[in-house]
């Protein structure tokens, strides 16, 4: 502690306004990182936004893209379907069509070989 005996009345003065400013240097804030304006925040923040929803709408027609593969591939099946049973049909009335022909030459060659036997 100090020793005030002795000590003048501007002495005391002077170490009591030193001791408040002290205290009142301790309750200052301290400096602190400032931030960038806002200017720049709302600019990175637009920012941000416009990535993200560019992110969502390149998702977006990804999905649209793979379903509209899927119905691609639907109609496909169904068309490969389609035309099988067609190939199909064809071939059963190309065998019947044959075969009413080979009867028909037989028909043809056993009268024309009654008319000769005759």
């Amino acid at each position: 502690m100090r020793d005030l005996k002795g000590s003048s009345l501007t002495d005391r003065l002077a170490a009591a306004a030193e001791s408040k400013a002290a205290l009142l240097a301790k309750m200052k804030p301290k400096p602190a990182v400032t931030a960038p304006p806002s200017e720049s925040r709302a600019a990175l923040r637009e920012a941000e936004l416009k990535a993200v929803r560019q992110a969502r709408a390149d998702d977006k027609e990804a999905a649209r893209a793979v379903a509209a593969d899927k119905v691609a591939a639907a109609a496909a099946a169904v068309a490969a379907d389609e035309e099988a049973a067609l190939a199909e049909k064809r071939g059963a009335r190309k065998e019947r069509k044959q075969l009413t022909k080979a009867e028909a030459q037989q028909k043809r060659d056993a009268r024309y070989a009654a008319r000769k036997a005759r």
